[in-house]
């Protein structure tokens, strides 16, 4: 019997990931990607790696045990292939969330609590502790803890890594119209699989429709500023506590909060924004605005650093806020790994793993179940 061969559509973070893990299992992998490849949604965030905004529950399990795996798969790809796995710029640098008033101090006490007795590592940081960590931070901070667990990669440099460590057969400029795993259709022509697996982020919800089993996968938008390079300044993930509150929330209006983070290439990371507009890519001045008054908020000292440009994209929005991963019961070779907002690039790696387990019937350390497809909310009739 041959290997099993698979059609993967999405070559962002998350395709690239599944890419590898099923190639790593002896499978036969073909990758469909409607754009360039880690050209979207990959291309267009800040390459987090975060276990510090999520609550206790699934999905922080997910990114426990992706934090875990992220160091393990590159190491494992820089010894099989000799790939220079450097230029991912993996970076466990750790995460610092501060609350700039009494009751937000009170709430990031609370949701900090959980957390640990759900396994996240932190600590609490008094103002000489701080003042040590970030000494460029306002002195309006009324809490900090620090997540050592936090880090950060180059999300465009981390998918292609993935994607050529998979060795995977690619065809970019390739968009999926329809058809079954027999005869895939496709605007380059036609493809056939065994299993064919949904990992088109914002876009899922359309190719999931076009294979007869639509989800309710839907864009929501993000833009971040980017300054000129800069000396250090800031040292780790910092963001204020209401960024959770933002991630968590259902509301289709703008909302902003303030997260603030360096590069290697000494640029700082302005962010963030979350808004249902549908595919609209224009670019709001006044969400960039409000993206900025809050990051000056916490680092004054940015108030006279240029903004050399802005982007934005699109992140797959599931209204749970949970991942859609596993096979869909409605057509036997048609599997989903999407829904990660913006956690993707974090939470690639576990899914990849977790999605290669449920499909080769492999022990897994992680439940799949809260994920599932036709749970409420998430499958479209």
């Amino acid at each position: 019997m041959g290997r099993t061969r698979v059609i993967v559509v999405g070559a962002g973070i998350v395709g690239a990931a599944c890419a590898r893990e099923l190639a790593d299992a002896g499978c036969a992998v073909t990758v469909l990607e409607r754009d360039r490849a880690a050209g979207a949604t990959s291309a267009h965030g800040e390459g987090n790696v975060l276990v510090s905004d999520k609550g206790p529950g699934p999905e922080l399990e997910l990114a426990l045990w992706s934090t875990r795996l992220w160091p393990q798969i590159l190491a494992e790809i820089a010894e099989r292939t000799g790939i220079d796995i450097t230029r991912v710029e993996w970076e466990p640098k750790g995460g610092i969330v501060v609350a700039t008033t009494i009751d937000g101090a009170d709430g990031l006490r609370t949701f900090a609590a959980a957390q640990q007795a759900a396994g996240v590592r932190l600590t609490e940081l008094d103002r000489a502790a701080l003042t040590d960590a970030e000494p460029n931070l306002t002195d309006e901070v009324t809490a900090a803890f620090h997540y050592p667990q936090d880090a950060q990669v180059q999300p465009t440099a981390a998918a292609t890594v993935l994607l050529a460590a998979a060795g995977a057969e690619v065809h970019v400029n390739c968009e999926v119209l329809g058809g079954d795993a027999r005869e895939l259709r496709t605007s380059t022509g036609t493809f056939s699989a065994d299993l064919v697996i949904n990992a088109a982020g914002p876009w899922a919800g359309e190719v999931a429709r076009r294979l007869g089993a639509p989800i309710d996968v839907r864009p929501r938008r993000g833009e971040i500023l980017v300054t000129t390079p800069q000396p250090p300044t800031v040292f780790h993930k910092v963001y204020d506590a209401d960024y959770v509150g933002a991630v968590g929330s259902a509301a289709a209006d703008v909302q902003t909060s303030a997260v603030v983070e360096s590069t290697r290439a000494g640029t700082i990371l302005l962010g963030s924004s979350r808004s249902q507009i549908g595919f609209d890519t224009t670019l709001r001045t006044d969400v960039l605005a409000a993206i900025a008054a809050k990051a000056l908020r916490l680092f004054p000292c940015l108030a006279d650093v240029a903004v050399m440009r802005t982007y934005g994209g699109f992140r797959p929005y599931v209204p749970d806020h949970l991942p859609v991963i596993g096979a869909d019961p409605r057509v036997p070779w048609l599997w989903h790994a999407t829904g990660h907002e913006g956690a993707g690039i974090g939470l690639s790696v576990g899914t990849a793993r977790l999605l290669r387990q449920l499909i080769l019937g492999e022990p897994s350390e992680m439940d799949a179940e809260p994920f599932r497809v036709d749970r409420q909310a998430v499958s479209v009739a």
